[in-house]
C-alpha cells in the first residue's frame, strides 16, 4: 500500500467532492432535511455558511452533514489529546536472581521490588539457569517460593513461576488498594 492510498482514507469527502445521486441530509443541530441530492444538500449548507461533509459513504443512501467542519476537526483533536492524557503507561521493573542467590541478598531486592509496587510498577522476577541448573528449573521455582511471601501483602502474583528458556519467570502486580 503507498502513501497516497494511506492519504486518500484519511481524507474525508466535503463540500463538492460529494457526488453521489442522493444523499440523506442532516444539519448540525441533529435535525433532518430528509434524502435529496447532493447539490440541493451543498446549497443548503452554502446558505448556512458550513461545510457538506460526508459522515457514512458506504451507507444507503449516503449520510451528510452540514457543519463547521473547521471547529468539528478541533474538537476530534481535543478529544484525542484528552484520551492520551487520561491513559495510565505500565511500566514492568525487572529483578534478576539467580539459584544459588543468600538469603540477605534475597531480602536486598525483595526491598527495592517492594518499592516498585509501592508505586504502581509491574515486577517481574526472572531467576536465570546456568549450565547444569538448565537440567533441575525447580530450583529456580524454589527461588521464587521464598520471594512470594516477602511481596504477597503489596502484591498479586499474576503469573506462577514458569520455565521460559534460560529463565524461570514470574510477574507479580500491585494490589488494589
Amino acid at each position: 500500500m503507498s502513501l497516497k492510498n494511506t492519504k486518500k482514507q484519511d481524507e474525508v469527502l466535503m463540500n463538492e467532492d460529494i457526488r453521489f445521486a442522493e444523499v440523506r441530509c442532516n444539519a448540525d443541530d441533529g435535525s433532518s432535511h430528509g434524502i435529496m441530492s447532493s447539490q440541493e444538500a451543498l446549497a443548503l449548507a452554502d446558505e448556512a455558511g458550513l461545510d457538506l461533509v460526508c459522515i457514512a459513504p458506504s451507507a444507503k443512501p449516503p449520510v451528510v452533514k452540514i457543519m463547521n467542519y473547521g471547529k468539528f476537526k478541533y474538537q476530534q483533536e481535543k478529544k484525542k489529546k484528552e484520551a492520551k492524557k487520561n491513559q495510565k503507561i505500565i511500566v514492568t521493573k525487572e529483578i534478576k536472581l539467580s539459584v544459588k542467590i543468600a538469603q540477605n541478598d534475597i531480602d536486598y531486592k525483595v526491598k527495592h521490588a517492594r518499592e516498585f509496587l509501592e508505586k504502581g510498577n509491574h515486577v517481574k522476577f526472572r531467576v536465570f539457569l546456568k549450565g547444569r541448573e538448565m537440567a533441575h528449573p525447580e530450583a529456580g521455582a524454589e527461588v521464587l517460593a521464598r520471594v512470594w511471601p516477602m511481596v504477597e501483602d503489596i502484591g498479586i502474583q499474576e503469573s506462577p513461576p514458569k520455565f521460559e528458556g534460560r529463565y524461570v519467570n514470574m510477574l507479580v502486580v500491585p494490589a488494589k488498594k
